[in-house]
């Protein structure tokens, strides 16, 4: 055996032997016992609404993605959707989708994420391979960023015809729910009830574009922050008022220093939950 070899090999060894030790993530169900990839799949495949919940530069969570997009695929009919597409950019994403456009006219024609090429294209693109509907779910911004300064009277100046990308009005909104009450007190002295009031109103458009795009006998299968879905808020609770006849599974993205045990803020936090190594450096 060359030198060149043994070091290489020493170092395949090495690895292997960190990665038995120290794992890059776990799989958890809502309870906090560990379960493992045919348990998540099973889960998953009982639902018509899958919401599947990252954090956005986790590229285990994005990995795995496109893992329940595969075999979701595989399985039935499915269509997708995604909180990083606004839907006043449906038209150019169907472009993309039908090939009458390549990813230079997509980036040119729509608002897409920096992290796209890397994270949200293979999605997009298995959903041009398998000819499936790929929802762009997402408020335009510039309805967001209005709310976040004025409320929901700004909604007021959006002319008729762009009524047509944002939830119906008036929106539904609870200040009490936990997931705002947190993000406010995250934000601490940045923090205004306008500020999550903008979170509602996406939540809101997300939950409405799946509901209006649902179909019988077909999955649907949704990708946003976590925090639009943990502990079955956000779109899961404007979703429960507008369609509680479909069944919702819930998938959230957790990071910890240790992956071995889910830590107790997390449990209940969705149906299955991704517990990855805070170590792992980000997408972007």
């Amino acid at each position: 055996m060359s030198r060149t070899t043994t070091v290489l090999f020493g170092i395949a060894f090495s690895a292997a032997t960190i990665a038995q030790v120290r794992p890059a993530y776990t799989l958890f169900n809502a309870k906090g016992k560990k379960i493992s990839h045919v348990d998540m799949l099973r889960t998953v495949r009982t639902g018509d609404i899958i919401l599947f919940g990252e954090e956005h530069d986790d590229p285990i969570a994005h990995w795995l993605q496109l893992l329940v997009a595969q075999d979701l695929a595989a399985q039935g009919p499915l269509i997708m959707g995604a909180e990083m597409v606004e839907a006043d950019d449906q038209a150019a994403l169907d472009r993309y989708l039908r090939g009458e456009i390549d990813q230079a006219g997509l980036d040119t024609l729509a608002r897409l994420w920096k992290n796209h090429s890397t994270d949200y294209a293979p999605l997009m693109d298995l959903a041009k391979e398998k000819q499936l509907a790929f929802v762009a779910c997402n408020v335009p911004r510039r309805y967001a960023r209005a709310v976040s300064k004025g409320g929901f009277a700004a909604l007021d100046t959006v002319p008729p015809n762009e009524h047509t990308w944002i939830a119906p009005l008036p929106i539904a909104f609870d200040p009490t729910l936990p997931g705002y009450v947190k993000m406010l007190t995250l934000m601490g002295d940045h923090a205004s009830p306008e500020m999550a009031m903008a979170q509602a109103l996406k939540d809101a458009t997300m939950a409405h574009f799946i509901a209006k795009h649902a179909v019988e006998g077909t999955r649907f299968l949704h990708f946003n922050g976590s925090f639009h879905s943990d502990f079955q808020e956000g779109i899961g609770w404007y979703l429960a008022r507008s369609r509680p006849d479909l069944e919702r599974v819930t998938i959230a993205t957790v990071t910890q220093d240790q992956v071995d045990k889910l830590e107790a803020e997390h449990l209940g936090q969705a149906d299955i939950i991704i517990c990855v190594d805070a170590a792992i450096p980000g997408t972007h």
